[in-house]
């Protein structure tokens, strides 16, 4: 009798087991079934690499890194998601590189681009064979989801003017691409570890400074901030202001304008950019910056004499006239040198960039490690001899093994 007992009692564990295993096959298949992305609206395949192939293009580029950093074939999707505009939803979009053949856990790297004013240079409507779509590609080839962000104005955003230097979106449109790409991880079986890098050139460099700000000071939740690499960008935009007005020639003006417009649209100023500029260019402004001209098309609409370009009152007093005082506020504010980071933060600029000048960087270092930050925790490297425009290949060259030896 015992015997019998002993066998029922085997038999209905068995039977136990086989029901509890069911049970949870059929959880976990509606949890992925039910799975409902908050951010992410739609991702469509837009090229893969392997990495023999980018390897061969780190070499003709002559880019000074191993090519056996290139661990994994990768896929790029062009995805759209849901970000916040003048608190208004809006669909913008961007690029996630997801490595394929892996069964490791990756962390994610945004990696955010120089200023553009054309739609046929946002990182989503470049060719498969451009210079910058292989370099994101690469960037993710090293062990990383890539994240590259179109930012609002351009992408499915394109009916928008560029909220060009505003802190606010540029780390919010940002961080939601993030979002939206963990999501897309998800959706396709790749393992995030919640470890995130944050790296960006001229503009670029700006918003990855923003956006690492926005994240140490609000939390991002499922996400560990581990360092940022921002290069070369304007992080003192009163600083930037003071510069243009002490030259007297700049060779391109339309990053003036750029300034000029995105705030007076983005902060609706009923005030005319007759305050800003001289009548024969502030009438025609606005015009220029319909996503159909690069910004060196916009520059020949334009005046490289700062005292030609600029209203003459404003040029001599916008930091003594009251009735200026609305632009000099808006300069302060986007300005990224009222905070500190706690996180690694490696600073990057070319010590003969008179584009965005390398004293900006300087000072907003220098304004930093005054407010709180450590020696340890923020440095700034400076590229002898680079300018802004041949300062970003050293940069990836000095970043990328930086980044993967933290990863």
């Amino acid at each position: 009798m015992s015997i019998l007992l002993f066998q029922i009692n085997v038999k209905l564990k068995k039977q136990f087991a086989v029901v509890a295993f069911l049970l949870l096959v059929i959880s976990c298949s509606k949890q992925e079934d039910t799975f409902k992305p908050v951010y992410l609206q739609n991702a469509t395949p837009k090229s893969s690499y392997t990495s023999f192939s980018m390897g061969l293009f780190i070499q003709g580029a002559q880019i000074n890194l191993p090519t056996s950093i290139l661990q994994y074939n990768v896929d790029v999707y062009k995805v759209t998601y849901k970000t916040a505009y003048l608190n208004q939803t809006i669909s913008a979009s961007g690029l996630v590189i997801l490595p394929n053949n892996s069964n490791q856990s990756l962390g994610m790297i945004s990696f955010a681009h120089g200023t553009i004013a054309s739609q046929p240079e946002a990182p989503t409507a470049l060719s498969n064979n451009d210079f910058e779509s292989i370099l994101y590609a690469a960037l993710s080839s090293t062990g990383f989801i890539a994240v590259i962000p179109d930012f609002i104005g351009f992408g499915s955003s394109s009916n928008l003017l560029h909220p060009y230097y505003v802190q606010e979106t540029s780390a919010s449109a940002n961080i939601d691409l993030l979002l939206a790409a963990r999501e897309l991880a998800i959706q396709k079986n790749v393992s995030f570890n919640g470890k995130l890098f944050l790296a960006g050139y001229s503009q670029g460099g700006y918003v990855t400074m923003a956006t690492h700000k926005a994240i140490e000071q609000n939390g991002l939740e499922n996400f560990e901030l581990i360092a940022s690499f921002p290069s070369s960008g304007g992080y003192d935009v009163k600083g930037m202001q003071e510069y243009f007005f002490s030259l007297e020639t700049y060779d391109e003006p339309f990053f003036i304008a750029y300034v000029a417009d995105a705030y007076k649209t983005y902060y609706q100023w009923n005030q005319p950019l007759t305050d800003f500029f001289q009548s024969k260019y502030a009438t025609q402004i606005p015009s220029l910056f319909d996503g159909t001209k690069s910004g060196g098309v916009i520059d020949g609409y334009l005046n490289d004499t700062i005292p030609k370009l600029i209203n003459p009152q404003l040029l001599s007093s916008i930091d003594t006239d009251p009735s200026y005082q609305y632009i000099v506020s808006a300069f302060n504010h986007n300005s990224l040198i009222d905070w500190y980071p706690t996180k690694r933060m490696f600073m990057y600029h070319g010590d003969a960039d008179v584009t965005v000048p390398y004293q900006n960087s300087v000072d907003t270092y220098n304004k930093l490690i005054s407010n709180g930050a450590t020696t340890s925790t923020l440095t700034l490297t400076a590229f002898p001899g680079k300018t802004h425009y041949t300062g970003l290949q050293p940069y990836i060259e000095t970043f990328v093994p930086k980044l993967i030896s933290l990863k």
